[in-house]
C-alpha cells in the first residue's frame, strides 16, 4: 500500500502570541523547527493551536501563514471545525486554493447532536469542498462520541479520507479500519497510545507532544511505521512522561509552557478563558522535559 499523504510524526502546532496578539515572525520559526526536524505534517490552528479563541479572520490567516512559511516542504492540516454546520463550511471554503493540504473538522461540540446528525454535519461539508476532509474525533472536549459505524457511513464520501481517533481506545481501531476500509487513514489523537495504535495499523499520530520533542515523535513514528516497534518502543517511553503530563492541565496550556522554557515560543501566554500554566504544576512539566533528555 502506497503511503498515504497524512501519516507519521504531525504536530497539532501552537499558536505564538506576544500580548496576545499572533507572533508571526515566531510561527515562522516554529515551522522551519519541524521542517528541519523531520515532522511529517503540521495542524493548524487546531485545539492545540486555540482555534476557539482565534477569530474567523485570524484562523485563516494563521492557516495561509503556516502554509507560506512551509512552502510546499511539509503538508498542512487546516483546522476547520465548529459546532455550526455553516461556519465550518466557512471556514472550509474560505481555504480554498490556500495551499492547505486537508482539513480537521472536529466532531460538533456543545449541542450534542446524533449520529445522523454528526453525519449530515460532515456530509455537507465534504460536499461544499475537494478539499480532504478529516474526521476528529475527541468526546472528552466535544460531549459527543463519533462511532465506528458513523465513520464507516462517512469514509463511503470519496473526499473524506481519514479520523484523527483521540478516545485512546485502541479497540476502536481494527472496527473503524473493518467498517472504512483499509484505505482509510487512521490517525491517533492520543499520544500515550500513539504508538500503540500503529502496531495496530494506524498511520500516525497527530501529537502534542511534537511540539516539544519533534526530532524523537518524527523518528518514533519512522520506525514503528518500518515495524521497527522495539526501537520505537525506547524513543516512546523516554517521552511518556511528556506524553502525560503535557495534559496535567487543558492543552494547550502545558505545552505552552513547556515551548516557552526550551526557547521555541517567547511568551506561554493563551488568550483567556485559559491561563498559563499555574506554578504548582510547573515542576512536573519540567521534570517530564528532563526525563525526555530535552533539558
Amino acid at each position: 500500500m502506497a503511503t498515504p499523504l497524512f501519516h507519521g510524526s504531525i504536530v497539532a502546532l501552537v499558536t505564538p502570541m506576544t500580548h496576545g496578539e499572533v507572533n508571526y515572525e515566531e510561527l515562522k520559526k516554529l515551522v522551519e523547527y519541524h521542517v528541519q526536524a523531520g515532522t511529517h505534517g503540521i495542524v493548524s490552528v487546531g485545539t492545540t493551536g486555540e482555534s476557539t479563541t482565534l477569530s474567523i479572520d485570524e484562523n485563516v490567516k494563521v492557516i495561509k501563514k503556516t502554509v507560506e512559511f512551509a512552502d510546499g516542504r511539509i503538508p498542512v492540516i487546516a483546522g476547520t471545525g465548529s459546532n455550526a454546520t455553516s461556519e465550518a463550511i466557512i471556514l472550509t471554503k474560505l481555504l480554498t486554493n490556500s495551499g492547505v493540504a486537508g482539513c480537521l473538522s472536529v466532531v460538533p461540540y456543545y449541542n450534542k447532536p446524533t449520529q445522523e446528525g454528526m453525519y449530515l454535519h460532515y456530509k455537507a461539508i465534504a460536499e461544499s469542498t475537494d478539499l480532504p476532509q478529516i474526521l476528529y474525533n475527541v468526546p472528552s472536549r466535544t460531549g459527543s462520541d463519533l462511532k465506528p459505524e458513523t465513520i464507516g457511513r462517512l469514509a463511503k464520501i470519496p473526499n473524506i479520507v481519514g479520523v484523527k481517533e483521540a478516545t485512546g481506545d485502541l479497540t476502536r481501531l481494527p472496527l473503524i479500519k473493518q467498517l472504512a476500509g483499509e484505505d482509510f487513514i487512521f490517525l491517533s489523537g492520543d499520544d500515550a497510545t500513539g504508538l500503540e495504535s500503529m502496531k495496530l495499523g494506524g498511520q500516525g499520530v497527530i501529537s502534542v507532544t511534537n511540539n516539544v520533542a519533534a526530532a524523537d515523535m518524527a523518528k518514533m513514528c519512522e520506525l514503528a511505521l518500518a515495524g521497527k516497534f522495539d526501537e520505537a518502543e525506547v524513543i516512546n517511553q523516554r517521552l511518556m512522561a511528556l506524553h502525560h503530563d503535557l495534559f496535567i492541565e487543558a492543552n494547550p496550556i502545558p505545552v505552552k509552557w513547556a515551548a516557552y522554557k526550551l526557547g521555541l515560543i517567547s511568551e506561554p501566554n493563551l488568550r483567556l478563558p485559559l491561563t498559563t500554566l499555574s506554578e504548582v504544576a510547573q515542576p512536573k512539566v519540567l521534570a517530564a522535559l528532563q526525563k525526555a533528555g530535552l533539558i
